[in-house]
């Protein structure tokens, strides 16, 4: 709670016109949209305009802003929509969710743990790999994006039911379709 009531107390600064709380702010969070902006955007100079876009956009809603929702998790939204508003403009498909990069470095990893496998073990964890990214691309966008947001990122459901602004019950419910339709790829696989 510490985190989130000092990001609401300089948001309560901004709003009372302190200008140099929202620069507190931009520090605080750059690196984690820089970051989250780069997983759409690939291109670093596309990248850079969208975050200042983010912050931009942020700063004319943020006499808006209510607290209804963590600071963090308004401005990421701000974020996800103007990097897929970007790619839009420029005639390109915005990525519905950002899990194959994070999967096949997880997939990558989990290999190296396994150094003694036998040659058929390790076609086995490869065709495994390969049908969990292929389920995972076919998962609807907000399966896939419940999915990643607890897989990848580690969030709590109450966390993923605020940022995909639905609620928890649904959240529950999309993640558990989700392991059910990589599930059931996978029951053809293993013994």
């Amino acid at each position: 709670m510490g985190e989130d009531h000092n990001d609401l107390e300089l948001v309560r600064r901004v709003q009372s016109g302190e200008r140099n709380a929202y620069d507190l702010l931009v520090r605080k969070h750059q690196y984690r949209i820089a970051a989250l902006v780069r997983r759409h955007v690939r291109d670093p100079a596309e990248a850079e305009d969208v975050v200042q876009e983010t912050f931009l956009r942020a700063w004319r809603a943020l006499p808006q802003f209510r607290g209804e929702a963590q600071f963090s998790t308004w401005l990421y939204r701000i974020a996800v929509n103007t990097a897929k508003n970007h790619l839009v403009s420029l005639g390109r498909r915005p990525p519905t969710e950002d899990i194959d990069d994070e999967a096949s470095t997880a997939v990558r990893e989990a290999r190296s743990l396994h150094d003694g496998a036998t040659p058929e073990q390790e076609a086995l964890r490869g065709e495994t790999a390969r049908i969990v990214l292929a389920a995972v691309d076919r998962l609807a966008p907000e399966l896939r994006e419940a999915l990643t947001l607890r897989e990848v990122e580690g969030l709590s459901y109450e966390a993923i039911a605020e940022r995909m602004a639905c609620p928890i019950g649904t959240v529950r419910s999309r993640i558990f379709r989700a392991r059910d339709a990589i599930d059931h790829e996978l029951r053809d696989l293993l013994p």
